[in-house]
């Protein structure tokens, strides 16, 4: 078990999936503001990076089919049809209220998109179904870690590409302190004062530094099947973007 797989939003008694999702629902109102704010909108310009590399990888022929897992409010899936017209893109993630605001906003856009509740540990897509599969900041959330990656991978089709976003703790001085003092002390603060949520931004805070990030999550990429490994650090490694290949 991973150490962010033991931290649980709001108590240590039962499972972790059903108080992630009960957090999400609870913080949904307020998500998309407080995602830019406390990143700076630097937030925006990950999901562009990832959105470049993935569409790099993508043929110009044809409809690829793209999974966006934890997709939220569906930022990272309306970013990508937009770069990607073509595309044909599905949203999940577990939270009702996440993907009510992210059908609205696909609405607003008038983007016919797909978006659905879906527990990504026992996804009900067939293998080999999509071309690609993202996510940006979700899958620290997962309740297996390896049990998501692998259904994350069960659903790709051979040679289809694994394309994911996640907060990591920089590892070089300075940034390594400031970042300490800002997660732990400002981002829970400032979380808790616009959500109303006492517990939410703590417990995402956690997972961060308790996230295996870098060559160590590299390894895990390997060991559920992925190969081509490799990733990028973002922004003095605040973001770390991960890709890999079935």
């Amino acid at each position: 078990m991973y150490g962010q797989e033991k931290i649980k939003p709001y108590s240590a008694e039962g499972e972790k999936v059903s108080q992630v999702e009960e957090m999400f629902d609870n913080i949904a109102p307020t998500y998309d503001l407080l995602n830019h704010r406390l990143s700076w909108n630097i937030d925006k310009y990950w999901r562009k990076k990832a959105i470049n590399t993935l569409a790099a990888n993508m043929t110009e022929e044809g409809t690829p089919r793209i999974l966006d897992v934890a997709t939220g409010t569906g930022d990272l899936a309306l970013q990508m049809a937009k770069k990607m017209p073509k595309a044909d893109i599905t949203g999940i993630d577990i939270s009702e209220g996440m993907l009510q605001i992210a059908r609205q906003k696909a609405q607003k856009e008038n983007r016919p998109m797909t978006f659905a509740k879906e527990d990504c540990d026992a996804l009900s897509y067939p293998d080999d179904s999509f071309d690609a599969v993202t996510a940006a900041f979700g899958i620290r959330n997962f309740q297996n870690l390896e049990k998501g990656l692998s259904e994350m991978f069960r659903v790709l089709k051979p040679g289809g590409m694994f394309c994911v976003l996640e907060l990591t703790t920089p590892v070089t001085f300075p940034m390594k302190q400031l970042f300490h003092l800002y997660s732990n002390l400002i981002l829970p603060l400032y979380g808790r004062y616009i959500s109303n949520d006492t517990s939410a931004y703590s417990y995402l805070n956690k997972t961060i530094e308790a996230f295996p990030q870098g060559e160590t999550m590299m390894q895990i990429l390997k060991n559920t099947g992925f190969s081509e490994t490799h990733f990028k650090r973002l922004t003095f490694g605040i973001c770390t973007m991960y890709i890999a290949f079935k």
